[in-house]
């Protein structure tokens, strides 16, 4: 037991858990044609979407956990999640521009909703990335977080991206991948305010 706490508590080990689902889309893009890379298009997006939601998801649970271990070691990786989620958007981005072509760039294709706030929602992602190490975080200082807050923009623009793919028909698997995290900014909003009342009720 001891042995499988270390290894998961290993930076390295963590990584191959977030790179496990990319396996088997490599495997499938092996033909090298256009319908095998439809086919991993859309899990590449989700993933995404979903390493993005859990790295989101993180303070919230510490603070509905707060005597739990399990969300402060997710606190300790949040950066490897959201540098994840950057990493299948990258692919799903890369994935698009090669089943699309030249079209990807033309203003009919650019004009839909679904297509321009993916594209958003993936430029937001990359200074996000870029600037999630060690090195970045010290330089950075008190602007570092300003700059992370983002991230939710970024979030609001894939559940538009998601939900209106097929003429809205990603409406639902959008809402049951975002729903949650919903729930938890709730419950993050009314957990700041009353401790804000309490503390307003303890200097009266």
């Amino acid at each position: 037991m001891k042995a499988l706490t270390t290894f998961l508590n290993h930076p390295y080990a963590f990584w191959v858990l977030l790179s496990l689902p990319v396996i088997p889309m490599l495997l499938g893009l092996g033909s090298g044609d256009l319908e095998a890379v439809r086919n991993v298009l859309h899990p590449s997006g989700e993933f995404a979407a979903r390493f993005m939601i859990i790295s989101m998801m993180i303070t919230p649970l510490m603070m509905l956990f707060k005597d739990w271990r399990w969300p402060r070691w997710l606190m300790k990786r949040r950066r490897y999640l959201g540098v994840a989620a950057f990493g299948y958007a990258a692919l799903h981005t890369v994935l698009y521009l090669v089943d699309e072509g030249v079209v990807a760039f033309t203003g009919s294709e650019l004009s839909k909703l679904y297509i321009w706030t993916g594209w958003l929602a993936f430029l937001i992602l990359v200074p996000l990335a870029v600037t999630s190490t060690d090195g970045w975080v010290r330089k950075l200082g008190s602007t570092w977080k300003s700059l992370q807050r983002l991230v939710y923009a970024a979030a609001v623009l894939t559940l538009l991206h998601w939900a209106a793919l097929h003429d809205w028909g990603g409406i639902g698997p959008a809402l049951v991948h975002f729903g949650p995290l919903a729930l938890l900014e709730a419950y993050r909003v009314w957990w700041k305010m009353n401790r804000r009342r309490m503390r307003a009720g303890q200097s009266a």
